[in-house]
């Protein structure tokens, strides 16, 4: 016993030390140690075949790019399961004091009643025969995003969340809804961790596992940014069931990491109109070669289960990486990008993230030849 409790103290120490080296390694916020790189050429492919037209684009470059985030950075985005199915819960047709209607609806992946759920609530402006629609998911629960006492509070949400208070409305100025409706767009939003808890150790619940089989894709092919980006595609699909729901005029949303996810999403289906990322950063619209705020180091070492495993063998040695993501925000191309930062967040680095932008469209080489901008 007393060897083992030497062992044991031994662990503890150690990992105390790794905790201390992680905490005290140092993050530069200055503009001026931002250091000098140099960006994989967005039309040149790996064989070094210049890419003069939207032709060869579409064709050649964009499947490459997106395959070289599909093995080095994000994983694969399967398809949808088999047996999939929507029921819709409930529906109010005179939410919001009239102006909206309310839904909420089950996503079911597979036909068996133990098949996973993704529990959706939408909000579409009474009125408007076709409406557009932002789609996003939230980081707190459907009952966070407005104040509406009748929006469930799913069991789900309630077995990960034991012990806590409902706070209704709780991200409400987030999600702005009784101004979309205002101006005549719905809402459909869904809680990430329906999808993958967001741990370490959430594949082992979420559907890398549950659904592993059905989509024929092992948990370590893809991340949970590609997973949550997965659940928006879903949530697509669900729309384009809605008579009342522009299925061409959806425009996909994220914050944070889950505007990592929106982007990934969207680079793999092209059903999405507009995409909106907001302060997405590091391994989002950020400049990853640049030296400032979060690096795919510190992202990797804090949030390993994001990303695929192949993505940290970059850790040390991004220089190396065959994307930048001014490439993922190339595969947006032809619709329309807003990229959204908050100059405060000097984590996010929303220099970097500018500069994503900036390098796909401003120069000789850029997108901006093909007539996309």
């Amino acid at each position: 016993m007393k060897h083992s409790h030497r062992g044991l103290l031994g662990m503890i120490m150690l990992m105390a030390c790794s905790m201390d080296q992680l905490h005290a390694q140092t993050y530069n916020y200055d503009e001026s140690k931002a250091g000098t790189y140099v960006l994989p050429e967005l039309l040149k492919t790996a064989s070094g075949q210049s890419i003069t037209d939207r032709k060869a684009w579409e064709r050649t470059r964009r499947p490459e790019i997106l395959q070289q985030y599909t093995e080095h950075v994000y994983g694969r985005i399967p398809g949808k399961p088999a047996g999939m199915r929507f029921q819709t819960l409930s529906t109010d047709p005179a939410a919001l004091g009239g102006r909206a209607i309310r839904k909420e609806i089950d996503i079911i992946f597979g036909a068996s009643s133990k098949a996973p759920v993704l529990h959706l609530v939408l909000w579409l402006p009474t009125g408007v025969k076709k409406a557009p629609v932002f789609i996003g998911l939230n980081f707190m629960g459907n009952h966070s995003v407005h104040p509406d006492p009748n929006i469930t509070v799913t069991d789900t949400w309630k077995l990960a969340n034991a012990g806590k208070a409902v706070e209704r409305g709780a991200q409400a100025t987030r999600w702005q809804v009784d101004t979309l409706i205002a101006h005549g767009y719905g809402l459909a939003t869904a809680w990430y961790q329906d999808l993958e808890p967001d741990r370490a150790d959430g594949w082992k619940t979420g559907i890398r596992t549950t659904l592993a089989e059905a989509l024929n894709c092992p948990a370590d092919a893809w991340g949970a940014l590609a997973v949550w980006g997965w659940g928006l595609s879903r949530i697509m699909d669900c729309l384009e069931t809605e008579k009342s729901v522009d299925a061409r005029a959806v425009i996909a949303t994220g914050h944070s990491r889950l505007g990592k996810a929106a982007l990934w999403g969207s680079a793999n289906d092209k059903r999405f109109a507009m995409v909106v990322s907001n302060n997405s950063g590091e391994g989002g619209a950020a400049i990853s070669r640049r030296d400032f705020g979060e690096t795919v180091k510190r992202i990797n070492t804090s949030f390993p289960h994001w990303f695929i495993g192949a993505y940290k063998q970059y850790n040390d040695a991004v220089n190396s990486l065959p994307v930048d993501q001014h490439m993922l925000l190339a595969l947006m191309a032809p619709r329309p990008l807003y990229v959204a930062s908050a100059a405060e967040d000097l984590w996010a680095d929303p220099t970097g993230e500018y500069l994503s932008a900036y390098h796909q469209v401003s120069k000789e080489g850029s997108l901006n030849n093909f007539g996309y901008i």
